[in-house]
């Protein structure tokens, strides 16, 4: 396998990340996960905004998205496979061992791992730790991700493949790597950016090709709402048959197969929307 790597490609057996890297000692980097599909990024335009977006609210100098393009080019042709994750990082680079940024530059990585197509259907759980609405980091892709790994760890344990948190006030914010939507009598709702979730680019484009309403939602509505499903880069438009101890029976729902089908008709007509 072959990885990019500041600025060219290297083998996965031989390639070095110093241990004072600053992504590695505090997690100050910022990251995006991109579908190939048979060695085709799918919106990068969109990923690669959301990365810019990250490094400045981190405080990171702008990445070189010409290079970072070059590097998702070269990686994808140099380990071809039908489905793919493909994942920029990008950190702060060298740095002492404290919070404060070291001047040796920042460090890019870009790798490819091969994945499946998801199932039809998952189930859920919620849990009871918080995401916060007004962080300093709150909207922003950073490699900080512990708190979603025990999430995560907690919902396999329970039979299930997402975690979904609330917010500070008790509204209805998002999973550990996904957005979450609900129907309610036959329209199509979900949390808004201010909700404190990430704007995710599967979400944006769920919510422009199927007409979904950004909604102040509280956490219970998933025990009353008639559908659940998830949106991500790598679900695309994915149901929900179980929210904890919550059977939905039938799943994917009527309102929820179509969004399936009008994100897997969208996004095959155009790679880059």
């Amino acid at each position: 396998m072959k990885i990019w790597l500041d600025g060219g490609l290297q083998d996965t057996e031989t390639a070095r990340v110093s241990v004072f890297d600053h992504g590695l000692t505090v997690g100050d980097g910022i990251f995006e996960t991109v579908k190939a599909v048979d060695g085709r990024p799918f919106a990068l335009t969109r990923h690669l905004d959301r990365l810019t977006r990250s490094a400045r609210g981190l405080g990171l100098p702008d990445p070189d998205l010409d290079e970072v393009r070059r590097a998702c080019a070269a990686v994808v042709e140099a380990n071809p496979m039908s489905l793919g994750r493909l994942r920029i990082t990008y950190t702060g680079g060298h740095g002492p061992l404290g919070s404060d940024r070291g001047a040796h530059g920042t460090t890019l990585v870009v790798a490819l791992g091969e994945t499946g197509r998801r199932p039809d259907s998952t189930a859920v759980i919620t849990v009871p730790w918080t995401r916060n609405e007004r962080g300093a980091l709150t909207g922003l892709k950073t490699t900080s991700y512990a708190e979603n790994v025990v999430a995560l760890a907690r919902a396999r344990e329970r039979g299930a493949t997402e975690a979904l948190f609330g917010n500070t006030v008790g509204r209805l914010c998002e999973g550990t790597g996904s957005n979450v939507f609900v129907v309610l009598d036959g329209e199509i709702h979900t949390p808004p950016v201010a909700s404190g979730c990430l704007a995710g680019i599967t979400r944006a484009l769920a919510v422009e090709w199927t007409g979904a309403r950004e909604t102040d939602l509280p956490l219970d509505v998933l025990d009353r709402a008639d559908e659940v499903f998830l949106t991500s880069t790598l679900r695309d438009v994915q149901a929900v048959h179980r929210v904890d101890d919550r059977e939905l029976p039938g799943a994917p729902g009527p309102v929820t197969a179509k969004a399936m089908r009008v994100f897997e008709e969208r996004s095959g007509d155009d790679l880059d929307p």
